[in-house]
Formats: C-alpha cells, structure tokens, sequence
C-alpha cells in the first residue's frame, strides 16, 4: 500500500513535465514538502520528447538530466508517477486531495537491465515516439526515464509474456499481483502543471491527416529527426521509408481559426524554423524545404534565429495558408493555395508535409477535479477564486519553455505563501 507523509502544509504538484518539475523543485528547495503526481511512467513530459531547443538548437538532455538529479536528492520530494488526481476538497491552506494509482507491474527493486524486455514478444504502438514505431510489452519509456524503471503493459498480463517477463527478472522486480490503488492526503497549496497537448490535427479535414501517411505533425517530426527516434535520426517516409527531402512545414495548423483552435500557440513559427535546420542540415544541397505561413512570429530574441533560417538558399518562404492536401498515385503529398504574394494558384509537390500544430490544454474544462476559472481557450486564469490552486507554465497559456520555468517559479512562489500563510494562522 502506497503511504504519503503530508499535512497542511505541504504543496501538491499535478503534472511532471519541465513546468512541474520545476515548480516542485523550487518548493523543494526552500524546505517545503512537496508531493509531485504524474500521470505517465516517467517525468519530463513534452520535453523529453523534443530533439532539440530553438533557438541555441541545444538538447533537452541536458537540463532534464539536472533536474532529475536535483529530484533525486531532495529529500522533501516525494513523486509518485502513473498517478491521476481525481478529487480535490477544501479551501487555501486546508486540502484533502484524492490519487489514484495505476499499477506498474515492476516494484523499486528493478534495475533497468532490459532483460523482461528481451524475454516479451508482443509489440504496441510507442507512445513516446507518436505511435511512429513499436516498443515492447515491457519496456523504458525512453532512455533517460526518471524513474528509471520498466513497465508492463496490461494487455500482456495473463499471457505468457508476463510470465516470461517475470521469470527473466533476477532481482525479483516484476511484481503480477499489483493493484489500482486510490490514496487521499493533505495539501495546502497546488501547482496545476498539465501542460498541453497536440491539437488533433485528422480535425482538419482539408489536409488529409488521417487519410495520407505522408501527412504528419510537428511533434511526429521531432521524433523522426531525433537520432534516438523511431528511426535513428533519418528522415524518412511513414508511408514507405523513401528518404524525405523536399519537405513542406505548414503553419498554423488548428490555430488562429475560428474552426479549431483561436489562439496563436506562440511556439509553432520557431519550431517550424528549427525543423527547417533540421532538414538542411541532413541532406545539405539536396534538401528543399518550403515553409507555408501567415506571417512569422518571431520576435525579441528570436528574430535573429529568424533572420539565419531566411538566408539558408535550401529554404524557401511562401505567403500562404495552404487550401488543401490530395495525395498523387507515388503518395506524394500535393499542397494547393494561393501564394498571396503575387496571388498565383498552386499545386506544390512533397515528399512529407509537416503540420505546425497548435498547442491546447492537456485537460478538458469538464475534467478539473475542482473548480477552477479557464479562460475560452480552456487555460487556467489567475483569478482569486481559484483560492490556493495556481497554474504553471501550459497550463496557463501557450508557452515556449523558458518562459513555461519561469511561470513555473512564479507558481511555486505563490504556493510556498499560501502555506506559510495557513501556518502562521493555526500557529
């Protein structure tokens, strides 16, 4: 049975993503006990699944490594992953918070050797990787997981593969008897870290998502270009491994329309810039990237990022919000428009287009266990009536990392009064 030591003055920290992590961390860090509840196996969220960061283009590795280290030795953290908070009772400085936990089937005496892995046939659909290839029924999320731990899917239990797993475990790690466990504690403050979610981008029909695999998401793409990836870092075809290189980026895919998402999702334009890098750098003078746009928000600090993607000759800028996707007898994604620079019709052909798509809250208005003010978008406002329960980072709005860890801060820093201020009055 899963036991956390808690009280009133303890912060609650829902989601473990970079923001999360962050807000936690820093309450950590000044002395205060800190619960962090994380709905996947393993922390780091959307950032773990990033190649690289615009606009340094530096690796995500780096600082999650620091993070995990720093959580690993706080002593006031306690995390508690494949964990959902499903109730949330009371008021600012006095909360009764309901977890449920989902089982792992692997107990904390796994040392991640691999070795159930090796013994387990079945194969899923990677999450991690957007479903673009497989893992196994027992597996690491992703190399750098924290905890590093493995996990077994249910569909294999009662099957022969969870009895292989278990018999190829020599520390006794796989654990078949686990069960969904719900737990309640205290809590006078709560960070709401949730972060976002790829829009789904078969809702825009036009562009043929669902129909064409040649048709994927910015966030596919990462992971395509990632050496870790589902395919070592090449960039190829979903749909017959063809080496893709006359790539097309779409922008705003889902934002700014009236149809799917009003908002501009702030990271997509840099994104896309720093995905064009990613296919210059791999073909060189055979790469042809066309990047389709509104305009380019690209601003303060990120303008010069902008200004060095314009000058590579690879790349070439079209002002237009594409029409249409079909797809011709080879698979080939056709993309139709106006260029409006000019106003000339077009029929451009592509080995894969990429779908810049828009960024929404990672939980519906109607899933909140509490109530809580979301502006239209479904963001977390920061309204006084949300009492102690505060947003960090996507939560609250679209946001690149750095400014997703400094909002974090700032999150952290409201909770720590809230309970400072709940002691001082029971003391």
């Amino acid at each position: 049975m899963t036991e956390v030591v808690a009280t009133n003055e303890t912060i609650l920290v829902v989601g473990g993503g970079i923001s999360g992590l962050t807000a936690a961390l820093e309450a950590a860090e000044t002395g205060k006990q800190v619960v962090l509840v994380e709905k996947r196996p393993y922390l780091g969220g959307r950032v773990s699944q990033l190649y690289k960061y615009f606009p340094k283009l530096c690796f995500p590795t780096c600082g999650l490594e620091i993070h995990q280290r720093r959580a690993k030795t706080n002593p006031n953290l306690r995390i508690l992953t494949m964990a959902e908070v499903t109730d949330l009772k009371g008021e600012a400085g006095k909360y009764t918070a309901t977890v449920k936990l989902k089982p792992r089937y692997v107990n904390e005496n796994c040392t991640a050797c691999g070795d159930c892995a090796k013994a387990v046939e079945a194969e899923f659909e990677d999450e991690y990787n957007y479903g673009l290839g497989k893992r196994k029924g027992a597996y690491l999320p992703y190399r750098m997981a924290h905890p590093a731990q493995y996990v077994l899917d249910p569909r294999i239990l009662g099957t022969e593969d969870a009895e292989r797993a278990k018999a190829a475990c020599k520390y006794n790690a796989i654990d078949l008897d686990m069960q969904e466990e719900t737990i309640e504690f205290p809590c006078g403050a709560v960070i709401w870290a949730t972060g976002w979610r790829p829009y789904d981008a078969a809702k825009i029909q036009p562009y043929g998502y669902d129909r064409f695999p040649n048709v994927i998401t910015s966030v596919e793409f990462e992971r395509l270009a990632d050496p870790s990836g589902p395919t070592g870092g090449k960039l190829v075809r979903p749909s017959d491994g063809k080496e893709a290189k006359n790539i097309a980026f779409i922008q705003c895919a889902g934002s700014r329309d009236r149809n799917h998402l009003l908002h501009c999702s702030r990271i997509c334009c840099m994104a896309s810039l720093k995905q064009c890098t990613y296919v210059a750098d791999a073909w060189g003078e055979e790469a042809d990237v066309s990047l389709y746009y509104i305009d380019i928000r690209a601003i303060d600090r990120f303008e010069d990022f902008y200004t060095k993607v314009r000058a590579i000759e690879q790349v070439k800028f079209i002002k237009s919000k594409p029409a249409s996707i079909v797809q011709d007898q080879d698979g080939n994604p056709v993309v139709h428009g106006v260029d409006t620079e000019g106003y000339k019709r077009y029929a451009n052909t592509h080995d894969l287009v990429v779908l810049a798509i828009g960024m929404e809250p990672s939980v519906d208005k109607d899933s909140f266990p509490v109530d809580i003010v979301l502006n239209r978008e479904g963001f977390i406002e920061a309204d006084p009536s949300n009492g102690g329960v505060f947003a960090a980072g996507s939560a609250s709005d679209a946001l690149d990392v750095n400014r997703a860890v400094q909002h974090a801060t700032g999150a952290a820093l409201r909770a720590i009064q809230v309970v400072n201020g709940a002691a001082g009055v029971e003391g």
